[in-house]
């Protein structure tokens, strides 16, 4: 299947690792170019220089999420050089705290972070897809969204407030070729889960093996899912075929999500 992004262009956020990293190669191999995004451009520049493929098809750009003026000066860039047809909004996830822990000034620090920044990119590269008639906003959130995640009550609450806004944007655009949707991902074998399951494991004195095997029993599946994968359910979101498909979240989590 011709997916219909040899002439598209994307941003992909947080491509220095893990999901990102994953869904810009996945891009790339489709022959989209990719703005990969994130603080860590070496990293960046290390897998995209590993992938022979996708030369010439990976640019890496600064951006860190937690300074407008990073996303300003990033957004400038992309519009000057003729916008994005792709965008990806993917942060990095908070520490993990119980809802009864987290302050304050916790909740400000990461909404801005993981949802104010995140609109604010959108809204200033969305005039160019309305002008085209052709446009896929994908936003990374979390099966925590559906069934809330213990600990990571940051997350929970952050990242349901990109669903409403979604869904919301979704249906503000649909008729001018622009799709939003998002993608909740599960336990999905990235550094991140690594760095979860060790946490979990410090707490509880056990072994990260342990926690691991612990968590991947409870999925039907049996196993955590692989980064490329959840990528290959993006790349889709974002091709010509998925035209139809608009203001929906996705799970790719193994069946983890019990609920209808």
């Amino acid at each position: 299947m011709d997916l219909g992004l040899k002439n598209k262009t994307a941003l992909v956020m947080g491509a220095s690792r893990g999901l990102g990293a994953a869904i810009a190669r996945g891009l790339a191999e489709e022959g989209a170019t990719v703005y990969a995004a994130a603080r860590n451009t070496e990293a960046i520049t290390a897998w995209a220089s590993s992938l022979p493929e996708t030369a010439g098809k990976v640019h890496p750009l600064s951006l860190d999420l937690a300074i407008l003026e990073s996303i300003n000066t990033a957004a400038d860039t992309l519009v000057a050089a003729g916008g994005v047809d792709i965008l990806v909004n993917n942060s990095g996830g908070p520490p993990p705290a119980a809802a009864s822990e987290a302050q304050r000034d916790d909740w400000l620090r990461q909404f801005e972070a993981m949802a104010a920044n995140i609109f604010h990119m959108t809204s200033t590269l969305l005039p160019g897809m309305r002008e085209r008639r052709w446009g896929r906003i994908i936003s990374i959130a979390s099966s925590g969204v559906e069934q809330p995640i213990p600990r990571l009550a940051l997350s929970n609450g952050i990242r349901s407030a990109l669903i409403g806004w979604s869904k919301t944007l979704a249906a503000e655009v649909a008729a001018e070729g622009v799709t939003v949707n998002v993608l909740l991902p599960g336990r999905i074998h990235t550094q991140r889960v690594d760095e979860l399951d060790a946490a979990a494991a410090g707490r509880s004195g056990r072994s990260v093996e342990d926690i691991a095997a612990e968590s991947a029993a409870g999925i039907p599946a049996g196993r955590y899912g692989r980064p490329e994968e959840f990528a290959a359910v993006a790349v889709f979101l974002a091709s010509e075929q998925a035209s139809y498909v608009t203001g929906s979240k996705i799970r790719v989590d193994g069946g983890a999500i019990r609920s209808v």
